[in-house]
């Protein structure tokens, strides 16, 4: 059973592999916590509703990302998880990860470096959200995410995803996305971004 390379064999054999249809839930805010989550095929949001009744979307986890790894050490989960497309998530338990992280060092440490990577990007999230103009948040994150050759940016999902993880609306980002395209600054196609213009982050 394939897994993350640094999970243990034992917590690879008890680990449960599970289908969702588009608009599924995974688990609900204060359902009792089972084990922490890595998306196989799709796409999994991560969500709070806020008073209102809107959907704030946390963070969106696509193929080979994990989720709720909190939940290790929680009795209840915090937010929602939605399958924003059908998607196989696979549960690794959370009883037989924490026996292996007492026994496994290596493992631990492997999992501590794990969250340390999604503080980083967390940290990296909180910037982009702090810049206030549109265009120069789509520009960081073009910038941030531009291949090793600073040509172009592969999207992992749709724009509409893109909009959620950058805080806009998706009719704010296709305006700024026409707006940067109309300047010669980018060019648009199917599931990718090319960059004519370099620009320093």
């Amino acid at each position: 059973m394939p897994g993350k390379d640094w999970l243990p064999a034992a917590v690879r054999a008890v680990a449960i592999d599970r289908k969702l249809k588009s608009g599924e839930a995974l688990f609900r805010f204060g359902d009792k916590t089972t084990g922490f989550c890595e998306v196989i095929a799709g796409r999994v949001r991560m969500c709070r509703v806020d008073r209102s009744g809107r959907e704030v979307i946390l963070f969106v986890a696509g193929p080979g990302e994990t989720i709720a790894e909190a939940s290790l050490f929680s009795t209840v989960y915090h937010c929602d998880a939605i399958a924003s497309t059908d998607v196989l998530v696979r549960i690794y338990p959370k009883q037989a990860l924490l026996a292996a992280f007492e026994k496994d060092r290596k493992a631990a440490q492997a999992f501590a470096a794990t969250l340390a990577r999604q503080v980083m990007n967390l940290r990296t999230r909180i910037e982009q959200r702090n810049i206030r103009s549109a265009r120069e948040r789509v520009r960081h994150y073009l910038g941030l995410n531009a291949d090793a050759g600073g040509r172009s940016v592969s999207l992992p999902g749709t724009l509409k995803d893109l909009a959620a993880e950058l805080g806009l609306t998706h009719e704010a980002l296709y305006r700024t996305l026409a707006a940067l395209e109309r300047s010669g600054e980018i060019k648009r196609s199917k599931g990718k971004i090319a960059l004519l213009r370099r620009r320093k982050i």
